[in-house]
């Protein structure tokens, strides 16, 4: 895995999918992060939980595909939740004030059993 690259991958479940994200989230690798979540919704997955546990850094740039891919998802009565975000997301999520738009929990179970 290079510095610059994003690890996606998909779980799907009966009502949710699980998506485990990690590596970097900058301005040269989001609109592939964003393709990956665009797929989803495109293919009527609109309640995602999002795994941040793995991703060493996050740019505005994969901020605000986080905050698009939650408004398609709401707009077909969907969510976007995030699980066990690590710290430095966590970190950046509340400078944005983006931290008051997402619920977070602290692992996977927590998150895909909010659905």
């Amino acid at each position: 895995m290079s510095d610059t690259a994003v690890n996606v991958s998909v779980e799907a479940m009966k009502r949710v999918d699980l998506v485990t994200v990690s590596g970097r989230i900058d301005s040269s690798n989001a609109a592939e992060f964003e393709g990956n979540l665009k797929e989803l919704t495109e293919n009527g997955r609109h309640n995602l939980v999002l795994n941040l546990a793995g991703v060493s850094y996050m740019s505005s740039a994969g901020l605000r595909t986080l905050v698009s891919t939650l408004k398609e998802c709401k707009k077909r009565s969907g969510d976007v939740r995030l699980a066990s975000p690590s710290e430095r997301v966590a970190e950046v999520l509340s400078l944005a004030g983006l931290d008051s738009l997402f619920k977070v929990y602290e692992d996977d179970t927590a998150a895909v059993g909010s659905f």
